[in-house]
């Protein structure tokens, strides 16, 4: 029973960082309509990023953390004035295709960069033993920073002046256009905001498990699982719906083959769509 227990605690604490990863897609979906297909290679960006400040520049991995994310802002910010800004409210395929190919751009040059052999970034920090099994200090960790990340993010989108002109262009951009909103600028920074997240979402991965430049592909799919449990366009939802999936899975692993698991959530994504297409936290929508 402890075993199953410990499971189910590495599993919400996993979770947390699912919620995190979520969130930067279900925010920019929820803004500007757009499904960021660079999703993915964003978060395995975000790894390398967070590898290379640690075993060039010998920084702290949790001190870089922050460094990761006002870099994947930076990216975000360029890829939405290079290859988003004029596929904003035409058909959804174009905006598909052109995130989709943002996507194979990184990882090509990822692939040529780093190969697809796994990279690791060493942390150690002692853990929380319950009988005879221990619970991981950096999955406490990572799971606190995901926490507070996510907390920081709910403080600025409703309690900042630009936090609010996202939400108002969220709701209606010709309205806050009326308004003097420049929405244009506004959907950049959202954008940036977004890919910011995913890659801090990786780099706290990197702190956890070895990986590659194709490791982002499943936190990718498992984001989209999330968000359709957290409601579209639901970032609170999204740190909800991480956490149920996490439970999910640490209830089900001491049963069940690993490789069960996607079966299970994806199983579940299917289901969630049919009942409840909103989601299981969907919320009003620009409040």
């Amino acid at each position: 029973m402890t075993g199953v227990i410990v499971s189910i605690i590495n599993g919400l604490l996993l979770g947390a960082i699912y919620g995190l990863a979520a969130i930067g897609l279900t925010l920019i979906f929820g803004v500007m309509k757009v499904i960021n297909l660079a999703h993915g290679a964003m978060i395995a960006l975000g790894m390398f990023a967070l590898y290379l400040l640690v075993s060039w520049l010998g920084i702290n991995p949790y001190l870089a953390v922050p460094v990761v994310g006002v870099g994947g802002f930076l990216m975000g910010f360029c890829i939405y004035w290079i290859a988003v800004h004029r596929v904003i409210g035409r058909a959804e395929l174009m905006s598909l295709l052109a995130t989709f190919a943002v996507s194979m751009i990184i990882v090509g040059v990822g692939t040529v960069l780093w190969s697809t052999s796994p990279y690791n970034v060493q942390v150690d920090m002692p853990g929380l033993s319950i009988g005879r099994y221990t619970i991981p200090g950096n999955h406490i960790v990572a799971a606190v920073v995901a926490i507070l990340v996510a907390v920081a993010l709910y403080l600025f989108l409703y309690y900042t002046r630009l936090g609010k002109a996202i939400r108002a262009v969220a709701s209606n951009r010709q309205a806050s256009e009326l308004m003097g909103i420049p929405s244009t600028r506004v959907l950049a920074i959202a954008f940036g905001i977004g890919i910011g997240i995913a890659a801090v979402a990786g780099s706290l991965i990197a702190t956890l498990f070895p990986f590659t430049i194709l490791s982002g592909a499943s936190y990718e799919l498992k984001s989209f699982v999330v968000t359709v449990l957290g409601g579209l366009g639901n970032p609170a939802g999204a740190l909800l719906g991480g956490l149920l999936l996490g439970l999910i899975e640490g209830s089900v692993s001491p049963f069940v083959s690993v490789s069960w698991t996607p079966v299970i959530e994806f199983s579940l994504f299917v289901v969630i769509l049919i009942l409840f297409p909103a989601g299981l936290f969907r919320v009003g929508r620009g409040r």
